[in-house]
């Protein structure tokens, strides 16, 4: 199991808790990147949104490939995991970043590439909103063609979306970047079993889990020729000393409130998403489905769930929890040695 975490745009990740102590600021982010990288975490993931949806559209959030080139140059073996919305970008731009990236950061790069679900951010900031099976024709070409800039010189495709003809993207990447994309609809699922290298999903149970791996697994080896190559989930991590403080820990964060800033995306994000299961308004209060693992309690309690994740086929954890510089001690000094020991 990868040990993993959300790197925190947004000021934090709770919507009904003000202030996290975790300033949307590069002097914050820094402070978690180095601490992550020496306590031993593989992998952050760094999501792009030009609106904040954790803390309401008003409040401030940052940028996730400003974050991305400072975090490589900062960090050693982290791997940096840059979500990318097509719609916000075009793939001759976007793959000269990445090459220049590969160089900064020694090839730890890579792409979360997400199918962008909020109208209202697309209209303040100019991206392009297709239909939601069209948001994956979209991506599907965004990645043939960052894939084919990275690899050959010159590239043209020609395409729904995106004209390319004989553009020269120089230097090239040792490797081209890994692509991770989730997806819970039917034509999200294939289209990415399609195009991904690495699937990433929300929250689940564990037989949610077990039955969306073998899922997402036999199309992409039906489409591919092999499963994916990890299997990612979110999850809001809560330990503590006794299962009675951990669960004060998850009341006191999922006190509802409809009036809160980070309400209206949440409101945005359900209509605009086709889920495979019903999101309910405490899982609301992290967002990503992210409670929906109940990994909350004991370190011990807690290893035995991740555990039970494993066995059904997850690899990958993508952590959220607060206060991040807290809480990342935590979870390496106690949680992880009991699931890499077994």
């Amino acid at each position: 199991m990868r040990f993993d975490y959300w790197t925190p745009v947004y000021g934090g990740f709770l919507r009904n808790v003000g202030d996290e102590g975790m300033p949307p600021t590069w002097e914050y982010i820094r402070r978690i990147s180095t601490l992550a990288d020496r306590l031993g975490f593989e992998l952050t993931l760094v999501p792009e949104l030009y609106l904040n949806d954790r803390k309401g559209p008003e409040a401030p959030s940052l940028e996730a490939w400003s974050l991305a080139t400072a975090i490589a140059a900062v960090t050693e073996e982290l791997e940096i995991l840059t979500a990318i919305r097509p719609g916000y970008h075009n793939p001759q731009v976007t793959a000269k970043r990445l090459s220049t990236l590969a160089d900064i950061s020694g090839g730890r790069i890579s792409l979360n590439v997400v199918a962008a679900w909020w109208q209202e951010e697309a209209r303040q900031f100019g991206g392009v909103f297709p239909s939601h099976d069209d948001r994956y024709v979209h991506c599907t070409e965004f990645v043939d063609a960052l894939r084919g800039l990275l690899s050959r010189t010159p590239y043209s495709q020609h395409g729904r979306y995106f004209d390319i003809e004989s553009t020269v993207v120089e230097p090239k990447p040792a490797r081209v970047p890994a692509i991770y994309a989730g997806g819970e609809s039917e034509g999200g699922r294939e289209a990415i079993a399609v195009f991904a290298d690495s699937y990433v999903t929300h929250g689940g149970t564990v037989e949610e889990l077990r039955e969306k791996v073998a899922d997402v697994n036999a199309r992409r080896a039906r489409l591919q020729g092999s499963p994916f190559d990890s299997i990612g989930m979110s999850a809001y991590v809560i330990v503590r000393d006794t299962e009675a403080e951990a669960r004060a820990e998850l009341e006191r964060i999922t006190a509802i409130d409809p009036t809160s800033p980070g309400y209206a995306s949440f409101e945005e994000f359900t209509k605009h998403s086709n889920l495979d299961v019903e999101v309910s308004a405490r899982e609301y209060s992290v967002g990503t489905r992210a409670l929906r693992p109940e990994l909350v309690g004991t370190a011990e309690q807690v290893a035995e769930k991740i555990l039970a994740y494993r066995d059904a086929g997850v690899n990958l954890l993508l952590i959220q929890a607060s206060p991040l510089h807290e809480e990342l001690e935590r979870i390496a000094e106690d949680l992880m040695p009991l699931v890499r020991q077994r």
